[in-house]
């Protein structure tokens, strides 16, 4: 006869921490660095503090530096953009911490609520904006650290067309 009774696990199953990697002190992998991202966005108590907010620019503050890495706070008051830009040969994680941007890419307009998580490959083009009527703060993670942030030229809107009556 089965049953949930019948199954017992030999020895405590906490005794097997041994058995397990240990963590790493610092990221080397992507999953790795979004997990560092989730892990300091849930800190809301290290990173909230520090956050500012500059009308007349986008403020940013760098939260950690590791080996090969860099971690970044940014704030985004209405309006403010970071232009059209890639970043160089570094890879990146953008996660939002509070409020909500909007990203462009060559695929299109994908709108960033809190909690939403964006790993970006080197040279991936893309600009991020604030489009709401509220602040917002991100945390962004480079690997290797940022070292080059080319701007391109920013994206030819369609023209518009004036319909006339007939």
């Amino acid at each position: 006869m089965n049953s949930d009774s019948d199954l017992q696990i030999a020895g405590d199953i906490l005794e097997v921490q041994h058995l397990l990697r240990p963590a790493r002190e610092h990221p080397s992998t992507v999953a790795e660095f979004a997990g560092l991202a989730r892990s300091l966005a849930a800190d809301r108590a290290r990173w909230a503090p520090l956050v500012q907010y500059d009308s007349a620019s986008r403020w940013y503050h760098r939260l950690r530096k590791g080996p090969g890495y860099e971690v970044w706070l940014l704030s985004w008051v209405p309006g403010q953009g970071s232009g059209r830009h890639d970043h160089g040969p570094s890879s990146g994680v953008l996660t939002v911490l509070e409020g909500q941007l909007t990203e462009h890419t060559h695929r299109g307009t994908r709108s960033l609520r809190a909690g939403t998580e964006r790993v970006l490959a080197p040279g991936q083009v893309h600009e991020v904006v604030n489009d709401s009527l509220e602040p917002a703060v991100s945390l962004h993670i480079y690997f290797p650290g940022l070292t080059d942030m080319p701007m391109h030229a920013a994206r030819c809107a369609p023209a518009a067309v004036d319909v006339v009556p007939a």
